[in-house]
Formats: C-alpha cells, sequence, structure tokens
C-alpha cells in the first residue's frame, strides 16, 4: 500500500485501537495491495468513547455488550441489573479497551478476508 494511504489510514483511525497493536496493524497493512485498500475502508468500527458513554448511561441494561456483539452476556446482564451494578462498573472501567479489541478482531477478520495475516 502506498505510504500516503497507510497513514491517512492510520491517522483516521488511531483511536479505535490499542497503541500497542499499532505497530502489528502498520506492518501488515503495508503489505496490503492498493487495489485491496477499498475493502478496508468499507470496515466500520465502533467508537470507544461512544461505547464508554453508553456503558455509562445505560451499562446497567447491558446496551455496551449488545453494541460489541456479546449478546449473551448483553441479556445476562439486563436480567440482573448489571450483575447487582459490580458488573457494570467494572465494564465502564475496560468500555473502551473491549472496543478496541473489537475493532482489532474486525480488522484481522477483514485482512485475513484479503490474504493477510496480523500477529
Amino acid at each position: 500500500m502506498e505510504q500516503s494511504k497507510l497513514d491517512m489510514y492510520l491517522a483516521t483511525n488511531a483511536k479505535m485501537f490499542s497503541p500497542t497493536k499499532m505497530p502489528m496493524i502498520k506492518e501488515a497493512l503495508s503489505k496490503l495491495d492498493d487495489s485491496k485498500f477499498i475493502y478496508l475502508q468499507s470496515v466500520e468500527y465502533k467508537d470507544p468513547n461512544t461505547v464508554l458513554i453508553l456503558s455509562i448511561i445505560l451499562g446497567t441494561l447491558g446496551i455496551d455488550r449488545f453494541i460489541l456483539g456479546d449478546a449473551s452476556m448483553g441479556v445476562l446482564k439486563l436480567l440482573t441489573c448489571g450483575g447487582v451494578y459490580i458488573w457494570w462498573i467494572l465494564d465502564m472501567v475496560n468500555a473502551q479497551q473491549r472496543t478496541q479489541e473489537y475493532n482489532y478482531k474486525k480488522l484481522s477478520d477483514t485482512l485475513l478476508a484479503q490474504g493477510v495475516t496480523l500477529f
């Protein structure tokens, strides 16, 4: 991939991923062919700040879990009123990290479909 496209993509989506994973992402994206860059741009990531806000406001209802595709835990959290508020507090602390891991997995799946692997 062209260096300018790579830099643009990383600058635009830097907050979506953990800073510790950025070197691996940069290395994998540099191996990606320019013709496959359109697939990379079509991936929609969840914003960690939005998930954190929703976790704070509606976390006892399990909304944060539903957004990240964890429906079974969302239902369990809904039925237990956020795990008697203990689970809700733990999820508030970890909301951004879980969102960044979700985004990393989504990127990994997209790259794997294009024939590039993340380590």
